[in-house]
């Protein structure tokens, strides 16, 4: 997306209503606009990063991104293909109330970035896909819950064994 006219456009509005005045006040608007012009291409910028932040909060998986490329912006938009192994359907009405929840999650780097990266082998945010593999496994199609091992066997280590999958 090219902002140049956009920016262009609103110069040209600027000047049109500097013209019923005094010539010193067109030529202050002049140097103002040839100033002004940098802040007005970035708060453009921020506002379509914005909207593209709102539209992938709203998508049930993917996201929408916004890339500077030169002076202009690519909008690059990432979905899940519906065989991907990451692939996580809609929200069905009976999960979605309207409300969401805010939690903070602490775990190693180590397993942070392999969650980073299965999320973005199946084309989602890391947290479309920790809000998919939660309701996978509230669903009951997700991993065993509790920390018992699955084959009923402990851990020499203390009694504790933990077990699950990301």
């Amino acid at each position: 997306m090219d902002l140049t006219p956009h920016i262009d456009g609103f110069r040209r509005d600027l000047l049109a209503a500097a013209d019923v005045a005094a010539p010193e006040v067109r030529e202050a608007t002049e140097r103002l606009l040839f100033a002004l012009s940098p802040t007005v291409r970035l708060a453009l910028m921020d506002a379509i990063s914005q909207a593209a932040a709102e539209i992938t909060a709203k998508l049930p998986s993917g996201s929408v991104e916004v890339r500077l490329n030169g002076r202009e912006l690519d909008f690059v938009l990432q979905l899940p293909l519906a065989d991907d192994p990451g692939f996580s359907p809609p929200l069905d009405e009976a999960d979605d109330d309207g409300n969401l929840a805010r939690i903070s999650l602490r775990m190693p780097e180590t397993m942070k970035a392999k969650a980073e990266e299965m999320a973005a082998r199946s084309g989602q945010s890391l947290n479309n896909w920790l809000v998919g593999t939660v309701r996978a496994a509230t669903r009951g199609d997700g991993p065993p819950s509790g920390n018992a091992d699955p084959a009923g066997e402990t851990s020499g280590k203390r009694g504790r064994r933990m077990t699950g999958w990301i």
